[in-house]
């Protein structure tokens, strides 16, 4: 069990129990480490806020107030990303810290195989600049997109104003100030473009699963500007 499993398992063991105290040398048991690892995740959870206390004597150990914490949360990798975006649009304001720490208790209490979904599908959205984005309507079909793992078949209107159709490979999504885009395999260009989301037309799901592809920062060749990838905490 890697550490940012056991420190979830340590605070759902002592939940379970709650209000009773689960003693270091018991927990190192559970978890198979040392009493002084224990120690160390029990410190680093009260550092981020987890409302853990020690109870002195030979009966004590350590409590979590069930009233102050989160049971798992429901939510799905999507919902998760999209409390991360927008809550993003706060870091300019006083209440940035409070905004993270609100953000990292949310993934903690999410179920383990959500919470990595949720993780990796962050990791393909990217801002561009440091200012909120335009939130433009997006069509369901593009919301989707990535969670969907499907090729889309589009209608694109280029700057210059010529329509084509595409067959495209969902990759990520890159926003700046003036605009959201989709980034994607474009079959018809033999690789990878940013299609700005206000000039996508018409938009079918087909039925094709494409072979997974990465998606690299240099794939998107920005010239201008600094990327920064949205985080989850």
């Amino acid at each position: 069990m890697n550490r940012t499993d056991r420190l979830y398992a340590l605070v759902e063991e002592l939940r379970a129990v709650a209000p009773r105290p689960r003693s270091a040398r018991w927990l190192a048991g559970r978890f198979e480490v040392s009493v002084r690892t224990v120690e160390r995740d029990i410190s680093a959870l009260q550092q981020s806020g987890v409302p853990i206390w020690a109870e002195p004597g030979r009966t004590g150990g350590y409590c979590l107030d069930k009233t102050r914490t989160l049971p798992p949360v429901n939510l799905t990798p999507q919902e998760a990303v999209a409390m991360a975006a927008a809550l993003r649009q706060l870091d300019a304001t006083p209440f940035r810290a409070a905004a993270g720490s609100a953000l990292r208790k949310l993934v903690a209490a999410m179920h383990q195989g959500d919470a990595a979904a949720a993780g990796k599908l962050a990791q393909r959205v990217l801002f561009l600049g440091d200012e909120p984005p335009h939130a433009p309507s997006f069509p369901r079909e593009i919301t989707n997109a990535l969670s969907a793992g499907r090729v889309l078949r589009i209608g694109y209107t280029d700057r210059g104003g010529t329509s084509t159709t595409r067959e495209i490979e969902p990759l990520g999504y890159v926003g700046k100030e003036a605009a959201w885009f989709l980034v994607a395999w474009c079959r018809l260009r033999g690789g990878v473009r940013a299609f700005r989301i206000d000039r996508i037309g018409a938009v079918s799901v087909t039925a094709e699963v494409p072979s997974p592809r990465a998606l690299h920062r240099e794939d998107l060749d920005i010239r201008y500007g600094v990327l920064h990838q949205l985080s989850l905490g």
